[in-house]
């Protein structure tokens, strides 16, 4: 599989033989004055589609995800197969999770290259990118900076290219996301307006040959996890919640200009100077995405950071208890191939949590390990009927402390169910002091 660095974004080595960076910013001939006017246009102040913005971030997402290669079509009998899979997964996890599979009708699985993508998923989150963009738009310059020019114009400066890195780094990290993708849903993210789903062809077979995995009951695993996303992420109250705290994540970004003046107080920015060196200056200090987005993140946004969590942890500990429930009883090794695959997705570097971190998703081991001990402990006590009763309603949505006591869910959904009294998810205070019945038992 294509290797991701932890370097950062553009790192040289995971850059196609070839790629011109400055071609990205218009370099013309090497003059700072048309590099810089032409940099500051990347994304018509800062909003993704108003201009050639998204389309020279999808160019290096592409780029880097393909490797700067040509890539070749995917085998015809791929395609069957996996249209053929798509049914059978439709089907049961329908039946597993009572749950509409599709939003206006049959599901439909496309096996595509890396580069669709990254084309694709740069179009899907072009709202998110958007939001983020607005947040982010150049604030007034501080009077009292009036009084000296040259740090009044450094800060109005760096507030200018805020947004535009963010959406270049992002752009970047699609890229990298894109060279180790194996389907639509690798970021449990709501994609409306589609039931097709997508299957990256070379990066399964290529995560195949790396664990020794069987062709067939790998296609099987991922089609079955693609639907299984697909109807928890289709329904209209979860995928509303969803947009609603990423919304409300992407719009408390810090808007401090002196945030990033000081996280990039290194650049020395001079018209007249060396246009590679002021490149390299820039280049090396997008190369650290985390320094970036510490220098942006909000106490606002932090506060958020549990709740979007709790959410998350639903979602994903909901569909491996499907997978689980599914999985084992169609595919032969699925265990083998479950280990795999869930060690894949926690194992990822710094770059590649780069895009989830920017969104406020923190998908961690405990996020993974808190839903799914929520979701086995609903199914034990109140069984699949019981655990699909999360979906009803926005209202059905655990809370932070539901989610480490399914038995206190339970309780509130009113779900009947044989109830082992657990101090870990109820107080049992009232019950320190025997009462006349624990009195009479203690006596006999």
């Amino acid at each position: 599989m294509h290797g991701v660095s932890d370097s950062g974004p553009f790192d040289d080595d995971d850059l196609p033989e070839g790629f011109d960076f400055s071609n990205l910013f218009g370099g013309a001939g090497g003059d700072p004055n048309a590099m810089m006017a032409s940099f500051m246009s990347l994304f018509s102040g800062g909003i993704p589609g108003a201009g050639g913005g998204l389309d020279q971030a999808t160019q290096l997402a592409v780029a880097i995800a393909s490797g700067g290669q040509t890539e070749p079509n995917v085998d015809p009998t791929v395609r069957m197969a996996l249209e053929q899979l798509a049914r059978v997964a439709e089907l049961q996890i329908a039946q597993a999770t009572g749950l509409r599979t599709g939003t206006s009708g049959p599901v439909s699985i496309a096996p595509v290259t890396r580069g669709e993508w990254v084309k694709r998923s740069m179009q899907a989150y072009k709202p998110v990118l958007e939001q983020l963009a607005a947040a982010m738009a150049t604030p007034a310059v501080d009077d009292e900076l009036g009084s000296d020019p040259q740090m009044a114009m450094f800060q109005q400066l760096f507030s200018s290219l805020r947004p535009m890195m963010v959406n270049m780094t992002t752009g970047s990290m699609v890229g990298h996301l894109g060279s180790k993708a194996l389907g639509t849903y690798d970021l449990p993210l709501p994609r409306p307006g589609s039931d097709e789903l997508l299957v990256v062809v070379p990066n399964l077979d290529a995560f195949g040959e790396e664990w020794s995995l069987e062709t067939n009951g790998l296609q099987m695993w991922i089609a079955l996890s693609e639907v299984a996303h697909h109807a928890v992420l289709s329904v209209p109250h979860v995928a509303q919640r969803i947009s609603a705290l990423l919304g409300r994540y992407t719009n408390a970004f810090r808007n401090d200009p002196s945030a990033l003046t000081d996280s990039l107080s290194g650049f020395d920015f001079n018209p007249t100077g060396d246009f590679a060196e002021m490149q390299e200056q820039l280049q090396s200090m997008l190369g650290d995405p985390s320094a970036l987005l510490g220098a942006m993140r909000s106490p606002e946004q932090e506060a958020l950071l549990p709740e979007i969590a709790v959410l998350m942890a639903a979602i994903v500990g909901y569909v491996d208890h499907v997978m689980d429930q599914v999985g084992s009883t169609l595919i032969t090794d699925y265990g083998q191939l479950t280990e795999a695959l869930r060690r894949r997705r926690v194992t990822a570097s710094e770059s590649d949590r780069f895009v989830e971190r920017l969104l406020g998703l923190e998908l961690t081991q405990d996020v993974y390990d808190r839903g799914r001990a929520f979701a086995d402990g609903v199914f034990e006590r109140a069984g699949s009927a019981g655990l699909n009763r999360l979906w009803d309603s926005e209202e059905s949505l655990p809370t932070a402390n539901e989610l480490d006591a399914p038995g206190l869910w339970l309780a509130r959904m009113d779900i009947e169910f044989e109830m082992e009294i657990d101090p870990a998810e109820f107080d049992l205070s009232e019950l320190d002091d025997p009462g006349p019945a624990d009195e009479a038992d203690d006596s006999d």
